[in-house]
């Protein structure tokens, strides 16, 4: 017997019990997350009052994309100034989003730059990106270089969400020890740090992820109910199905369309998955994929990323890490016929072929980024807009020119409007300052605003 519409006298009662925002098809083995849906509202939420309070507090993400080696800053930077830009060559597939981007020079990073502590600018680059701070240069275990941004907004509102955050990667070795010049691996392979002395660990596996989001149980029965789903092969759906015939009736024309959307493209991820492990390489570098094989990496980045806007679409999680590649990545592109490694690439000495092909990857690198906007701009919000509307998402990376090592005026793009706070669809070059002031008003933004100093912050703050 189902329960009763709340009678006008429990009304007032009603308003004041929270309202989760968080919805679940469950079966055995899987919980399913469900985007919002109004039809599922009790009756008092509908009303037009609380629908405008809903909308005002629509969840706000965050997000930081980190790609290795630097970029070609000739086909960077945009023309124009302000409103009035052209994008750059290296950035053509962002035109559809084009108004909802920032591209911001002049932010650097000082910390990563060379100092009494010598060579390592790739675990300086990578250990510094998110932190701001300068690494302590150890192989040991007495790491040491400060909290990351993402980390600090998850220590804020990390508790109103099944994940206070979501670490990923899409790099396919983490090793251990000295890695560069005498720089732990724990700094070149790790951009989120939990504090100065802990490190998130990225997931690389794309099934883990998913099985994470949408199974149940502990890890062991989380692999346990994918091995039966896989030996029978059944999708995860299939053990929501029931429960899902309980909303019948429950929703509305526009509502029942987007739980179709979001279930179609939940499948979709699930046939994708199937495929990608029936060609993934070992994680090994010294391992390559068998002749006629295609190297799964531009796979699993677009599967990282569509995850990642199922996460924000379901408000499992408003802060997410996404490694595309650790700094001095050496990984090699078949998917666009090039051949040679990244980051032997980047040491272009000012040779034009060299140039030219690390312009392919920065291509390569934003396209599969700017898929990603478009999904977000194209998923609708609690409130009407766009879960893009309501995001801050950062794509950067450590360094700026891979030949000198630089690290000031970093290439940066700010995706999203934070919720109408942010102003995007523009370029814009700020006088040199710490990337730091950028993170702080992005804390402020997402509301987070008893931080007033962080990394290496000048305690100025970035108009965004």
């Amino acid at each position: 017997m189902q329960n009763p519409e709340p009678q006008p006298r429990d009304l007032v009662a009603e308003r004041h019990r929270p309202m989760s925002r968080r919805r679940f098809l469950r079966g055995v083995g899987a919980s399913v997350a469900l985007p919002a849906l109004p039809s599922l509202l009790p009756r008092w939420a509908r009303a037009a009052d609380a629908i405008a309070q809903a909308s005002a507090n629509v969840p706000q993400r965050m997000a930081f994309v980190t790609v290795p080696n630097g970029v070609n800053l000739e086909k960077w930077w945009p023309k124009g100034e302000g409103k009035e830009f052209e994008l750059a060559p290296t950035m053509e597939s962002l035109a559809g989003v084009k108004d909802q981007i920032q591209i911001i020079s002049g932010l650097d990073h000082i910390n990563a730059t060379p100092g009494s502590d010598g060579a390592g600018d790739h675990a300086r680059a990578n250990a510094t990106l998110l932190t701001g701070c300068r690494a302590r240069k150890t192989a040991g275990a007495d790491l040491h270089v400060g909290p990351s941004i993402d980390q600090v907004a998850a220590q804020h509102i990390g508790h109103m969400t099944r994940f206070s955050s979501l670490e990923l990667t899409c790099d396919t070795e983490r090793p251990s020890g000295n890695c560069d010049s005498g720089y732990a691996c724990a700094y070149q392979y790790n951009v989120s740090w939990r504090s100065a002395t802990t490190p998130m660990a990225a997931e690389v596996n794309p099934r883990r992820v998913f099985e994470r989001m949408f199974g149940s149980g502990s890890s062991e029965e989380r692999a346990k109910n994918f091995a039966i789903r896989q030996k029978t092969n059944r999708s995860i759906l299939d053990f929501v199905r029931e429960d899902a015939r309980s909303l019948d009736g429950k929703l509305s024309t526009q509502d029942t369309q987007k739980l179709d959307e979001y279930l179609t493209s939940l499948r979709d991820i699930e046939d994708r998955l199937i495929k990608f492990e029936q060609v993934a390489t070992p994680p090994s570098k010294d391992i390559v994929a068998p002749e006629g094989i295609a190297d799964p990496f531009g796979d699993r980045m677009q599967m990282m990323y569509d995850m990642v806007a199922l996460a924000f679409q379901t408000d499992s999680t408003r802060i997410v890490t996404l490694m595309v590649a650790h700094d001095g990545n050496n990984r090699r592109y078949p998917e666009i016929n090039i051949d040679r490694g990244h980051h032997d690439i980047s040491h272009h000495q000012n040779r034009a072929e060299n140039l030219d092909l690390i312009g392919q990857i920065d291509k390569f690198h934003i396209d599969s980024f700017a898929a990603f906007l478009q999904k977000l701009a194209a998923t609708k919000d609690a409130d009407g807009t766009s879960v893009l509307h309501n995001s801050m998402i950062v794509y950067a990376s450590g360094n700026a020119d891979g030949n000198a090592h630089s690290h000031t005026s970093l290439p940066v793009i700010l995706a999203g409007a934070g919720g109408g706070k942010l102003n995007p669809g523009r370029f814009t070059t700020v006088p040199s300052m710490p990337m730091s002031n950028m993170f702080l008003s992005m804390l402020d933004n997402l509301g987070v605003d008893a931080v007033d100093h962080f990394g290496d912050s000048n305690n100025h703050r970035l108009v965004i």
